[in-house]
C-alpha cells in the first residue's frame, strides 16, 4: 500500500506537469507624462494687511546710582564797608559775673 500512494503522487506530478498551459502576458501601457506649459501673467497685488496690534509696556528700570559730589564753588566779592559807629553817651553795659563751677 505505501508503493501505491507514492506511485499515485509520482503519476499525478508528470501529469500536471506535462500540461501546456498557454502563458498570459499582461502589457501595461506607457505611463503618460504630462508636460507643463509656458507660465501664465502675473496676478494683481493683493491689499494690504491690517496693522498689528501695540507690544506691551516693558518693565521699570533700575535705580542709577549716586552723582559724585560737585566741586567748591568760587568766593564771593569782598562786601562794601559799613560807616563807623557813633560813640556812645551816657549807655552803660553792665555783664554779670560769671558763676562759680561747683
Amino acid at each position: 500500500m505505501n508503493y501505491a500512494i507514492i506511485f499515485s503522487a509520482a503519476v499525478a506530478t508528470l501529469a500536471l506537469s506535462a500540461c501546456d498551459r498557454p502563458s498570459t502576458v499582461v502589457t501595461t501601457p506607457p505611463a503618460v507624462v504630462t508636460v507643463p506649459g509656458p507660465a501664465g501673467p502675473t496676478g494683481a497685488t493683493g491689499s494690504t494687511g491690517s496693522a498689528g496690534s501695540t507690544g506691551s509696556t516693558g518693565y521699570t528700570g533700575a535705580t542709577g546710582a549716586t552723582g559724585s559730589a560737585g566741586s567748591t564753588g568760587a568766593t564771593g566779592d569782598t562786601g562794601a564797608t559799613g560807616q563807623r559807629g557813633k560813640t556812645g553817651g551816657d549807655t552803660v553795659v553792665i555783664v554779670p559775673p560769671a558763676t562759680p563751677a561747683r
